[in-house]
């Protein structure tokens, strides 16, 4: 979400949020002053290292209704858990062969434009990769490497919230079998810790036996995040125009976006340079 690099392109054409330019003078000045608050508490606290960079704490803010005790929480949560979870966050190199591969898969993929209510739409390829090759965490970490940026292209479409299609087409016990308790719960835990949030986790594509494996992870939900779980046999109930072909839209195809999406992370190997600077300072 932080980098210095003003040079990074927006791939959406989107109404801009104003901090997220630096155009601060756009922005009332209650928020201004809240994110020098936010900035002031980072400086008395340096174990939390969060990025101060006035977009980054404006989008944290945003998220959280302009609640400034929320934002904290918030802020703290998350370059914790970038501390916590260094098989996740050290080491984002795209050109890695693990990473590359993972890539040209597919396995997250961030739809063209919005749904009908303006949320920013995600396709999550929950059996796209293949078990005996790739680990489950360097999944999580190719996915979460691609959201980052996706919030550095997007922060107004990802502010509003995210809608994430779970397509599990292709499901095998070899990919149920990669996930223990612990990971689920790291894995839940992740949806909240960072700072747009999930409006909508459709499961699509799902077999028989899908809630037996839910329920695991329904287990480390929220009652909230429960409330927004929705398993279906096939097809979606999301509105977008842009939804890839293989979920009978009229957007780009999975392979294609697979394809856009390793392209965008080349480019832009800087941007998780800067990003693994700000992480909490764990105590030992």
């Amino acid at each position: 979400m932080c980098t210095s690099d003003e040079n990074v392109t927006n791939i959406e054409h989107q109404d801009s949020c104003p901090a997220m330019n630096n155009d601060q003078e756009l922005v009332p000045n209650g928020e201004q002053l809240q994110v020098q608050e936010l900035s002031y508490w980072l400086d008395a606290n340096p174990t939390i290292n969060g990025c101060k960079d006035y977009a980054n704490l404006h989008f944290f803010l945003r998220t959280c209704k302009f609640d400034l005790d929320r934002a904290k929480k918030k802020i703290k949560t998350f370059y914790q858990m970038r501390a916590e979870r260094g098989e996740w966050f050290d080491n984002c190199d795209p050109l890695l062969p693990e990473i590359q591969d993972l890539l040209s898969v597919g396995v997250f993929l961030p739809v063209d434009g919005v749904d009908d209510q303006q949320r920013k739409v995600v396709i999550i390829r929950t059996a796209a990769h293949d078990p005996k090759r790739h680990t489950q965490n360097n999944v999580f970490k190719t996915s979460k490497m691609i959201l980052d940026l996706l919030l550095k292209f997007e922060p107004d479409n990802c502010a509003r919230g995210i809608v994430a299609i779970l397509d599990m087409e292709g499901v095998q016990l070899g990919h149920a079998l990669q996930l223990s308790p612990k990971l689920i719960k790291r894995s839940v835990e992740s949806w909240t810790a960072y700072p747009c949030q999930p409006k909508l986790l459709e499961f699509t594509n799902a077999p028989r036996h899908v809630n037996i494996f839910l329920n695991t992870f329904r287990v480390f939900m929220t009652a909230k995040i429960r409330s927004r779980v929705m398993v279906r046999r096939e097809g979606t109930m999301v509105n977008c125009k842009q939804l890839p072909s293989n979920l009978g839209g009229q957007g780009p195809s999975y392979r294609e976006l697979a394809f856009k999406w390793k392209q965008l992370l080349e480019q832009h190997a800087d941007f998780y340079v800067e990003q693994g600077k700000y992480k909490s300072i764990l105590r030992r």
